[in-house]
């Protein structure tokens, strides 16, 4: 619970602007505060009209019922994922190295710039039914995909050498979603500098010889302190 709550109090950019217009934008906004608080079932229809400045009967205009305001949430969020992600591996040639490095890079920056969405899209997802999640369940296998895909290109190229490509999928994926539940300024770090270290860690999993390693791993001393 307060790993979220300081999600909602610091999150200056919930949503991505084209979807904080209007009531809709109103609600949506509501909506995804209280979930990332209290998780999907501890808010009510009533709790989000409440907090969007709105009646019920308002909420029903635009959605048939709370499931589906949390369908378009995860939609949301997926949809933006993808899109960051696609756009930066098709924007970086056809060498998997600076492919995966794209794609790491933007799957920590949305998680950085967005990390009530990402925390309610990805927490909150199974409560989905199979119809109201199928565009939400389609977008999150493409960009599991595309990340698959680079992977395996660069073990077919000799580059990535790893034993399991599922497994590295996985552990990179996931670990750039926990950036959502911990990332904030108050620890001296910036986004652009969690993205560039965790691509860093992602060509490290993959061992792809690339990856600048710290004076320590070669002194044996902590570069943050004197000599």
């Amino acid at each position: 619970m307060t790993v979220n709550r300081r999600l909602a109090a610091t999150a200056t950019q919930p949503l991505p602007a084209l979807q904080l217009t209007g009531s809709r934008g109103k609600i949506l906004k509501a909506a995804l505060k209280l979930f990332a608080e209290r998780g999907y079932a501890g808010a009510s229809v009533r709790d989000v009209a409440a907090a969007a400045g709105v009646k019920p009967a308002t909420i029903y205009v635009h959605y048939p019922s709370k499931e589906h305001i949390l369908a378009e949430l995860c939609r949301i969020g997926h949809e933006e994922q993808y899109s960051l992600v696609r756009t930066a591996v098709l924007g970086n040639g056809a060498d998997p190295r600076s492919q995966i490095v794209a794609y790491v890079r933007a799957h920590v920056g949305f998680h950085t710039s967005y990390p009530m969405l990402a925390v309610v899209s990805n927490a909150e997802l199974h409560v989905l039914g199979e119809e109201l999640g199928s565009a939400t369940f389609l977008l999150r296998r493409q960009s599991e995909g595309l990340l698959s895909d680079i992977i395996k290109l660069g073990i077919d190229q000799g580059v990535f050498h790893v034993p399991n490509a599922w497994l590295a999928t996985a552990a990179i994926g996931g670990m750039g979603i926990r950036v959502a539940y911990w990332f904030s300024p108050d620890y001296h770090v910036t986004a652009e500098e969690v993205a560039d270290g965790y691509a860093e860690f992602a060509l490290r999993i993959l061992e792809a010889g690339h990856a600048k390693r710290p004076p320590s791993s070669a002194s044996g001393r902590n570069p943050g302190k004197a000599s």
